[in-house]
């Protein structure tokens, strides 16, 4: 049994429960341990839940920042950040979903430690949309608004998204780019 494992179901049991109705005992009957045992791998629930927000973080940060970085015009960086970062919502879900739905459950200590690795990752998204606005690809008077409206609905598709639905991950992160580059209006 490695911390990992513990992680893996601890994400699972999160996602199903939540934070708050998830207990140490589900978490190690889930990867059959005695509630004792656990707590010789962890502390605490809090700990579980800081390590993988890291996790979380670390993941989509590691796939975001590689597409950020390449010398391609701002439009396009967007879009296979889209495209990426819904692939990776949809691919792990359990992980994802913790990150999104129970973030909010951090106590103090952690909420502080965890908002400067949350900042830095939507800085990357910033960052391509000032390129695209300093390049005149974009036309954007507040760019940490556009950042906030297309993570809340980006975001949100994990709530609804099934991998046997009629849309790909692939079209609807199309989708979501063609709305934000078009707009609605004619």
């Amino acid at each position: 049994m490695t911390r990992d494992d513990i992680l893996d179901a601890a994400a699972q049991v999160f996602r199903q429960k939540g934070f708050h109705g998830a207990s140490m005992s589900a978490i190690a009957d889930a990867v059959n341990l005695q509630k004792a045992s656990l707590y010789h791998h962890v502390a605490s629930k809090q700990e579980i839940l800081l390590a993988l927000l890291d996790r979380a973080l670390e993941m989509l940060t590691e796939h975001i920042a590689s597409i950020g970085a390449q010398n391609i015009p701002a439009d396009q960086k967007l879009r296979q950040m889209i495209r990426a970062y819904l692939s990776a919502l949809a691919d792990n879900g359990d992980l994802t979903a913790v990150l999104l739905f129970e973030h909010r459950s951090l106590d103090k200590k952690s909420h502080a430690r965890h908002v400067p690795q949350r900042d830095k990752f939507e800085g990357l998204w910033r960052d391509v949309l000032n390129e695209g606005v300093r390049t005149k690809v974009f036309d954007c008077a507040d760019t940490g608004m556009a950042v906030r409206t297309l993570m809340g609905g980006m975001n949100w598709t994990l709530t609804w998204y099934r991998p046997e639905g009629n849309k790909s991950i692939e079209q609807i992160a199309d989708g979501y780019a063609d709305l934000l580059f078009h707009g609605l209006l004619k």
